[in-house]
């Protein structure tokens, strides 16, 4: 092995280097999560026999369920409504206006391009798979277009990734908060994409391919944006914890974290 070689694994394992630790593992999260959305697409496009027993099997249990329970067929229907991609692209573009008159403008930037790519690489994935939606005698609620992957349960995750990711700031020493918050951006992720199988209008794999999808772009996006932070002569954050930009709640309170860079 190569000066050369030893020195750039170095740096990118370095966790003081501006692309180092961090960076690389945020890298490698982001694609660990675009592998199985892969596999999962491209089992999908060989019509696997044991996913598709699996999705009718599940879709043929909820739709099942549904005629017999028609309440929840109205909560299923008012939540589906209320968190669509449209009302949730609302949402996040009310908390963009609201970074930018906080001159927030890079991570207004990051939210914006966070939504779009991932929105479009969703409507590109069902062009390019083609697949149906499920085909029942009974149906109690209709959807149009293709199906994989499943396009309410993407703009959930991606929602709820970006709002999560922007408000955590806010929880700093607030552990309760912090996990209120975090159990409010997976109860809209996971909720929104059950009730499109609960609904009849989305197969499971559909679901868990827009989960997956709307997954790996947070991850791909906010990586490129902790490369900005480092570059700028930033400190890295601890996303999980401090979202992608913890400055945005004001002055770090721990004088040992803000001159780390």
């Amino acid at each position: 092995m190569s000066t050369v070689e030893r020195s750039w694994r170095t740096r990118r394992l370095d966790p003081d280097h501006s692309l180092g630790l961090r960076l690389t593992v945020a890298a490698i999260a982001a694609f660990l999560v675009l592998v199985p959305f892969a596999l999962l697409a491209l089992l999908v496009l060989g019509a696997w026999p044991p996913l598709f027993r699996l999705d009718a099997s599940v879709t043929d249990a909820l739709h099942g369920y549904a005629l017999a329970h028609p309440a929840w067929v109205r909560v299923m229907s008012v939540w589906t409504d209320v968190f669509a991609p449209g009302p949730l692209r609302a949402a996040t573009a009310v908390v963009v206006a609201w970074l930018l008159f906080r001159r927030a403008r890079r991570l207004a930037l990051w939210a914006v391009t966070t939504m779009v790519v991932g929105g479009l690489l969703g409507a590109l994935l069902k062009l390019l798979v083609g697949r149906h939606r499920p085909d029942l005698l009974e149906p109690v609620a209709r959807a149009a277009g293709f199906s994989f992957p499943s396009g309410h349960a993407l703009n959930a995750t991606l929602a709820a990734g970006v709002l999560l990711l922007v408000l955590l700031p806010f929880t700093h020493d607030r552990r309760p908060l912090r996990w209120a918050l975090w159990s409010a951006a997976i109860v809209l992720a996971v909720v929104t994409g059950v009730s499109r199988i609960a609904l009849g209008v989305h197969w499971t794999s559909d679901v868990l391919g827009g989960w997956l999808l709307g997954v790996a772009v947070v991850a791909a996006t906010s990586a490129a944006f902790r490369t900005w932070r480092t570059r700028t002569g930033r400190r890295p954050a601890r996303t999980a914890r401090e979202g992608v930009e913890p400055e945005l709640a004001g002055p770090d309170p721990d004088p040992a974290r803000r001159d780390h860079a």
